[in-house]
């Protein structure tokens, strides 16, 4: 979905319409621990595969810790001790998951523009390493918290031998699980834009690795998510949620420890310009509204004429109208002395130009977050058993999602990759636009056999009279599900790993973290769209008078219509990206 004349994805011969940006040559020295300047040309020893490799192998730990809370979150949401209705729970899950993913905006502000991304990424970790223990902590002492209410109350929630749990209980297990959402805002952007950092753009053989980069870090993440649906999902059912909760704290200390040890090996970026870039860009949107309706043949007389705009970038040209500086006796001489320069100016159009893609984007967002909810809440319903003595959780099918990114992710990466490159002389094969609406054409393909097979799961119950015995297992089994969870393990092989690449790549050079955070916060918006389509359709459909598409007896409940209408929404959307990613300029860096 890159730019062409005639179509919405380019002939393979034909490379993608670039812009050259001043703001992509800001000032920044590269340095080593130490501080000292380091020469990308002559010295090997910092940066590349050897430090990116630490910073990889800190993202398997991470995401083992962040997946073995969430996978199975609703299991644990909906059993005992807090017995949530489906509902409460997929909405809590929404929500806690939509601000895990939108608080990366301020951690990737603050690493920008403060803190910098190897000392956010440690303190970070900290907070992350307290979550995790204080959530372990609030699982392990339910009979100080709740038993002396079960014992002295008769309202019960007659699950077992379980009661409603005190509001202590509550509050202590989602104020750690909050405090995990703080750590993880620091880490997740900063990481991956940190061991970005660590390949130089401008040496065409980093540049094709630092595509790769992209890849092989969510390798990473499969690998450990892979790890939490297969062995932790497993022993939070089967052996205790104290242990589950724990090993995700232990995996995140394991993290921190190798990041810390590749230290000696990292290239820094140190900004010579200690301006906040930010804080320009905001200075350009506030001088181009109040010039609004000045003559822009004022540009000349007292400030940059707008003939020295870099050739190409004639877009977006009310932003040009910040480079005009009014006549002394019109305004301040504090406001005329804050200046905006040319580099501010394209910086603020790379971050406009962005904000189409950004918005076509949350609809996949809103798919991938069925996978840990709806999915898994089908998969609970279903024959889960493999041989007479064993049954799997319903979350370990998640395994399938990602076992097929680490199995197709070599073959993307040392096959289709090279091949694409002789064709369209990419270092990334296609345009990263392309790579993105592929993985949104096969989500709408997901959702479509989603649909279907639960369809055939509500005709099963229909017919061997189950549809008003909800804890009854559907002689269904679990593996018809595998196909959607294999379908968005491949889309996210193309769309989850072309939006990290292209909103790191696309924005200006200070802003790598904000970027990385960028991609992350539409995984946010989509689990608060998710969440806010939950919430109106279970308001429309009760007040109806008709069956819950939500229902807790999923048998009487309507899921596939759900799916059904994901499937036109994404439709929709992937016309509107069509649209937009056809016009976008993209950055040459």
């Amino acid at each position: 979905m890159g730019v062409s004349s005639g179509s919405a994805i380019e002939e393979q011969n034909e490379e993608p319409l670039l812009i050259t940006t001043p703001g992509d040559t800001v000032d920044e020295m590269i340095v080593n621990y130490r501080g000292e300047k380091v020469n990308l040309s002559t010295e090997n020893k910092y940066g590349g595969w050897k430090s990116a490799s630490h910073i990889i192998i800190c993202e398997v730990g991470e995401t083992i810790a962040y997946y073995g809370i969430l996978s199975n979150l609703i299991t644990y949401l909906i059993g005992p001790p807090l017995n949530q209705s489906t509902v409460a729970a997929a909405t809590n899950i929404n929500t806690w998951s939509g601000f895990v993913w939108m608080l990366p905006l301020l951690g990737g502000f603050l690493a920008d523009s403060y803190f910098g991304r190897f000392h956010t990424i440690f303190f970070s970790s900290l907070i992350y390493i307290l979550g995790l223990g204080l959530l372990t902590l609030s699982v392990a002492l339910p009979s100080l918290i709740s038993q002396p209410e079960c014992i002295h109350s008769s309202d019960t929630t007659t699950t077992g031998n379980s009661c409603m749990p005190v509001s202590l209980q509550v509050f202590f297990f989602f104020s750690s699980l909050y405090l995990v959402a703080i750590g993880k805002a620091g880490f997740k952007p900063c990481a991956e834009a940190f061991g970005a950092d660590q390949f130089d753009v401008r040496n065409q053989k980093e540049c094709a690795s630092k595509s790769s980069f992209f890849n092989w870090w969510f390798f990473g993440q499969c690998v450990g998510s892979s790890i939490s649906f297969l062995i932790l999902t497993y022993v939070q059912e089967n052996i205790n949620w104290t242990l589950g909760f724990g090993i995700p704290c232990i995996f995140m200390v394991i993290a921190l420890v190798v990041f810390l040890l590749g230290t000696k090996s990292y290239r820094f970026s140190v900004k010579q310009n200690k301006e906040n870039p930010l804080l320009g860009i905001l200075r350009v949107f506030s001088r181009a509204a109040k010039n609004w309706r000045t003559n822009s043949s004022l540009a000349a007389t007292g400030g940059t004429p707008h003939d020295k705009i870099p050739a190409g970038a004639h877009h977006l040209k009310f932003l040009d109208k910040a480079l005009i500086y009014m006549p002394i006796d019109q305004v301040s001489s504090t406001e005329n002395s804050i200046r905006c320069n040319i580099d501010q100016v394209e910086d603020a159009k790379v971050l406009l130009r962005l904000i189409p893609i950004w918005i076509t984007c949350l609809m996949y967002a809103v798919v991938i977050s069925q996978t840990t909810t709806f999915f898994i809440k089908q998969g609970n319903t279903m024959d889960r058993s493999i041989g007479p003595d064993i049954h799997i959780p319903a979350a370990s099918l998640l395994t399938v999602m990602s076992l097929s990114v680490i199995l197709l992710i070599p073959i993307y990466d040392r096959i289709f990759v090279p091949l694409a490159r002789s064709l369209t002389s990419l270092p990334s094969g296609i345009t990263m636009l392309q790579r993105i609406g592929v993985g949104m054409f096969l989500s709408m393909v997901t959702m479509v056999v989603a649909a279907v097979v639960e369809k055939k799961r509500l005709r099963i119950a229909l017919d061997f009279g189950l549809v008003d015995m909800p804890k009854e297992t559907i002689p269904l089994s679990l593996w018809w599900l595998a196909p959607q969870y294999l379908l968005i393990g491949v889309t996210e092989i193309y769309t989850i790993v072309g939006m990290q690449e292209f909103f790191y790549d696309q924005v200006p050079n200070g802003l790598r973290s904000m970027g990385i955070a960028f991609y992350l916060s539409i995984i946010g918006i989509g689990d608060f769209l998710s969440g806010f389509l939950i919430f109106v359709i279970e308001k429309v459909t009760n007040a109806s008078g008709q069956s819950s598409w939500f229902s807790d007896n999923l048998n009487r409940a309507h899921l596939d219509y759900f799916y059904w209408l994901l499937v036109g929404l994404s439709a929709a959307n992937l016309i509107a990206y069509l649209y937009f990613s056809k016009s976008y300029l993209y950055n040459r860096l």
